[in-house]
């Protein structure tokens, strides 16, 4: 017995060698999708229509035990699928169920492969997903993670248009080029990108994909300063770091952050490992008369904080270039100071910080990791053996956002931390 997968596109037997239709020809059973069987409608072999995958096995099995009992020789079944069968397609179930010496494989060119083609991209580095309801996580993740090239294999429950809707709803700093993949290969190929923002006014065909690339502004501009909150600026409003493109302080931590450093105008503030810079606009438009130092030791880093800045026409951050500790020696003294990033060399920095913090003044750390927190906890509670005038408090922060996909609502984890509040007593006095 011997089953021959086929691949077949859209373009049906013109896009079969002969050697291929020969196989068809002396098969004694063809196996398919209406579509791909309709290839083959002028053909007398007897068919089997796939709809379900488990039941057509069963009946496939079913078959092949009636013609060894009637016929008493090996026959040969003919399985068609879309494109190449073992990728993302029937050909690995196929190849769990039956020996391998049994088994002959015929790929035809896949629809990713050829919608990639079309845009004239290479593809080995794409991030490449068929879209259930297993798979939106991973889709999500991707997403947030800022993968640079995605393609989607879309289905009923997750058209074009819900892949769309998800993209808006988790406020991404990165933007991205929406290109919809249809009829590939077939009369009636298109392949164009779309406004994310304006899908539902389309239909597509049934036969689609998706691709996501980057498409990242050469230009930044201002934006309307009416049309956003004073506090809690939505995050995809801020030209982020392409390597990280989930900002490391999102808004929601943005606004707990400055609620545990209880700011005052007219105050001086550090804001260290700043890049790309939204703790210090958001402090610099609460308080205009402030003085926010944003300190950054990437070239790159400085430029993405100095880029925000005039675009929120922002005034009073100063954008530092260099290494903490050694340039928190040349900077005004501060009353209150923020870090969003923890390195290893964190007590160092901590006490550099605690000598230069004015009376009163207050420090919070975001931590990441637990190996980051145990390194704050040791240093503040021998800063307060040391000194009583110090005193900290912790704050464990776990948010999830809710974005939804076709008719589902579900929740997207921003990576939980813990915020670390410093004090000196006199605040309290």
């Amino acid at each position: 017995m011997t089953i021959n997968i086929i691949g077949i596109g859209l373009d049906g037997l013109a896009g079969l060698s002969e050697s291929v239709r020969q196989v068809v020809k002396r098969g004694n059973l063809l196996v398919g999708n209406s579509r791909n069987l309709g290839y083959f409608s002028h053909e007398t072999i007897p068919k089997l229509l796939l709809m379900d995958m488990v039941e057509t096995l069963s009946e496939l099995k079913q078959w092949l035990t009636n013609w060894e009992r009637n016929y008493q020789t090996n026959p040969e079944v003919i399985f068609l699928v879309s494109g190449d069968p073992l990728f993302f397609d029937v050909g690995g179930l196929l190849a769990a169920q039956f020996p391998p010496d049994q088994l002959i494989f015929h790929p035809h060119i896949s629809s990713m492969q050829l919608a990639f083609n079309r845009l004239q991209i290479t593809w080995e580095d794409a991030r490449l997903i068929t879209l259930n309801n297993q798979s939106v996580d991973s889709l999500t993740q991707a997403l947030k993670d800022g993968v640079t090239k995605i393609g989607i294999f879309t289905s009923v429950d997750y058209p074009p248009q819900a892949i769309a809707q998800l993209i808006l709803s988790l406020d991404l700093p990165r933007v991205y080029q929406f290109w919809v993949a249809e009829n590939l290969g077939g009369e009636n190929e298109r392949v164009q990108p779309y406004p994310v923002d304006r899908i539902n006014n389309y239909q597509f065909s049934p036969l689609n994909l998706v691709i996501l690339l980057p498409d990242l502004p050469e230009v930044i501009n201002e934006v309307n300063l009416a049309n956003i909150p004073s506090l809690g600026i939505p995050d995809n409003l801020f030209f982020g770091n392409t390597n990280e493109p989930e900002l490391s302080t999102p808004r929601e931590l943005r606004i707990l952050a400055l609620g545990e450093l209880g700011l005052q105008p007219n105050q001086v503030i550090w804001d260290m490992q700043a890049s790309p810079g939204s703790v210090s606009v958001e402090m610099a438009r609460l308080f205009p008369n402030s003085t926010i130092y944003a300190i950054e030791k990437t070239a790159y880093g400085t430029s993405l904080i100095e880029q925000n800045c005039r675009r929120f026409q922002i005034k009073n951050v100063i954008s530092i270039n260099g290494e903490v500790p050694a340039i928190l020696h040349h900077l005004r003294t501060p009353d209150r100071i923020f870090m969003g990033n923890s390195d290893n060399n964190l007590p160092e920095i901590l006490g550099t910080c605690s000598i230069r913090l004015s009376p009163g003044g207050r420090i919070v750390v975001v931590l990441r990791t637990l190996e980051h927190l145990n390194l704050a906890l040791e240093w503040v509670k021998y800063k307060i053996q040391s000194e009583k005038s110090w005193n900290y408090h912790l704050l464990q922060v776990q948010i999830s956002r809710s974005f939804s996909i076709g008719n589902l609502t579900k929740f997207a984890p921003v990576n939980p931390v813990t915020i670390l509040t410093i004090e000196h007593q006199s605040l309290f006095n």
